[in-house]
């Protein structure tokens, strides 16, 4: 199963997965907007890998499937101030 990789032009570390090269038909238009223009990444022969970098394989590999697209946003920062408080015995806002 092949796929081609696209890096947001809006967003850090902000992937889409697509079944054709250059093919976005199947992408939502909102979504094509908030990621700005796809700046392409390689083409990816999801068959070949036991993982990928960040994202679940065979979560990439269903939503390719089932939607035609995959996207892998970066996960949430973790609050380092919350944390310390947390670790302190202090409550947080």
């Amino acid at each position: 199963m092949l796929s081609a990789v696209y890096k947001s032009s809006k967003k850090a570390d902000t992937y889409l997965f697509i079944e054709k090269r250059d093919d976005f038909s199947k992408v939502p238009a909102p979504l094509m907007s908030t990621f700005g223009t796809p700046i392409y990444v390689m083409l990816v022969d999801l068959a070949k890998r036991e993982r990928l970098g960040v994202a679940d394989l065979s979560l990439v590999k269903e939503k390719l499937i089932e939607q035609g697209f995959y996207l892998q946003i970066p996960p949430p920062q973790e609050n380092l101030l919350d944390e310390f408080k947390k670790l302190n015995g202090a409550k947080s806002d």
